[in-house]
């Protein structure tokens, strides 16, 4: 039997950003390879990785300028606004969180280069996952990633809390790429296709008529579940990111989550699950987003290691988002829901990774616990990093005029819009929740007097990521609805 390949240049055209991210992964690589295995200078390794990052933001731009949904590799990939948008996004998110690492004791060391190497082609992974118009190959890139961050994890120079989490990470990770397989096979024997777009067209009368395609959607949305953490599979999220180097820590509660939220988007958005057969479905999505929003929030008051907080504020987040995602998946207006799912993960990437970045400068030793008490004073002893930090918190609680505020704003509309009126309004409980553990370490930081741990002076490149994460916030606020109008031009396609 002989098989056709129909290759274009244009599909070579379109996957040249995670081209050039993947040479330039090996510049620092085949530098230590010719000097027989000796590390290389790390701030030149981090230049060499952040040329390249910048060479493939300029082809994303240029070749998205006229991204009009078109599609490649056989239809197998999609370049849109959308696609365009979350390139940037990931490229960012890769040179702010390669900067963090050079500098933190966990990751800067003899292996900086092949942590170099992990973490672009964990990008690369990303890259494709937010372009995929084929569930083979998201499946594809959610393992290229995933492979990638087990590494990344097990890298660190911390002895055990590293090497227990990405054994975690990995059990069950493995787990959800099955679910998630399962539920790609069940797709493809009831609809005869894994093409996204092929199967929103026949998803009304498949949804309402087959139940084995009903039970494949569900698979594969439980698959994205887990990846985003959202309740009940959620468990793994505390210890894989306490265990975790801090910046690949910062790298997965944003990259991941914006690249899985964008996957997802592509699979739900529409009117499909609207269906009197799905209505059900739908009821139990709204109820995993309210325990997941309850349960992180609560679970986050709980916590005094500032990190294990954070990580249950993922969570919780998780749960917002996880609306925009209903919302968007119901038909009618879901332009809102969607645009909204995608300015919330935009806006929580550059949250959390100001917030971690912090966590980062406080962390001398590779294996050092901060806790939240450690906090206490920060406002006398380094006023800029307590006031930045007290930035974040504010902006993660949603409040105005951060940039976090705008997005919550986004995603409740988006619901009640929708008529998901109760979803709404235990959003805005949680939130209220929030404010407790947000508002804790502004208080000790700024009211009490106590001795905690101070900021590494020598840090010069994380303070300036910091800052500007900082900027980013306030700016994003003060500025939402141009940005926000970017990203809605960015899903004309989509919908």
């Amino acid at each position: 039997m002989q098989i056709a390949i129909d290759f274009k240049i244009e599909d070579l055209l379109c996957v040249t950003p995670a081209l050039a991210v993947f040479f330039a992964s090996l510049v620092p690589l085949t530098i230590k390879v010719f000097r027989g295995n000796q590390e290389p200078n790390t701030l030149a390794s981090l230049v060499y990785a952040l040329i390249g990052l910048i060479g493939a933001a300029v082809l994303a731009v240029v070749i998205g300028s006229g991204a009009t949904g078109s599609y490649y590799f056989a239809n197998a990939l999609v370049l849109d606004g959308l696609a365009t948008f979350s390139t940037l996004m990931i490229i960012a998110i890769t040179g702010l969180c390669l900067i963090l690492a050079r500098e933190h004791n966990a990751t800067n060391g003899h292996q900086f280069s092949e942590f170099i190497f992990l973490m672009m082609n964990a990008s690369v992974g990303m890259m494709v996952l937010s372009w995929s118009n084929d569930l083979i190959v998201t499946f594809i890139g959610i393992e290229i990633m995933s492979l990638c961050l087990y590494l990344l994890i097990a890298l660190s120079h911390e002895e055990r809390m590293s090497k227990e989490a990405a054994f975690k990470y990995f059990l069950l990770g493995s787990f959800a790429s099955a679910i998630f397989l399962y539920g790609v096979a069940l797709i493809f024997g009831s609809a005869q296709t894994t093409y996204i777009n092929e199967i929103m067209e026949i998803a009304p009368e498949l949804s309402a008529a087959s139940y084995i395609f009903l039970m494949g959607i569900v698979l594969t949305i439980l698959g994205f579940c887990f990846k985003v953490a959202i309740v009940p599979f959620h468990a793994w999220t505390p210890d894989v990111y306490e265990g975790s180097p801090t910046p690949v820590t910062a790298y997965m509660a944003s990259g991941v989550k914006l690249v899985t939220f964008i996957a997802f988007l592509r699979l739900v958005a529409g009117d499909y699950l609207a269906t009197e057969l799905t209505g059900n479905f739908i009821e139990v999505l709204q109820w995993l987003a309210v325990f997941t929003m309850l349960a992180g929030n609560i679970a986050a008051i709980l916590q005094n290691s500032l990190k294990r907080m954070l990580a249950y504020s993922s969570i919780a987040h998780s749960g917002y988002a996880l609306m925009g995602i209903i919302a968007s998946a119901v038909g009618g207006t879901n332009f809102l829901g969607a645009s909204g799912v995608v300015f919330y993960v935009m806006s929580y990437a550059i949250m959390t990774i100001g917030a971690l970045g912090v966590v980062c400068l406080l962390e001398k030793e590779h294996d050092s616990i901060i806790l939240v008490d450690d906090l206490s004073g920060l406002a006398k002893r380094n006023p800029w990093a307590a006031f930045c930090f007290t930035i974040f918190l504010l902006s993660l609680a949603g409040l105005p005029p951060t940039v976090g505020f705008f997005g919550k704003l986004f995603i409740f509309s988006a619901a009640i819009k929708q008529g998901f009126f109760w979803l709404a309004v235990w959003g805005m409980i949680a939130s209220a929740i929030s404010v407790y553990y947000y508002l804790r370490p502004i208080v000790l930081m700024y009211m009490k007097d106590e001795p905690g741990v101070s900021v590494a002076s020598h840090y010069k490149l994380s303070h300036v990521t910091v800052t500007l994460m900082a900027a980013f916030v306030l700016l994003c606020g003060l500025f939402t609805s141009p940005i926000y109008q970017y990203v809605s031009n960015a899903l004309n396609t989509l919908m």
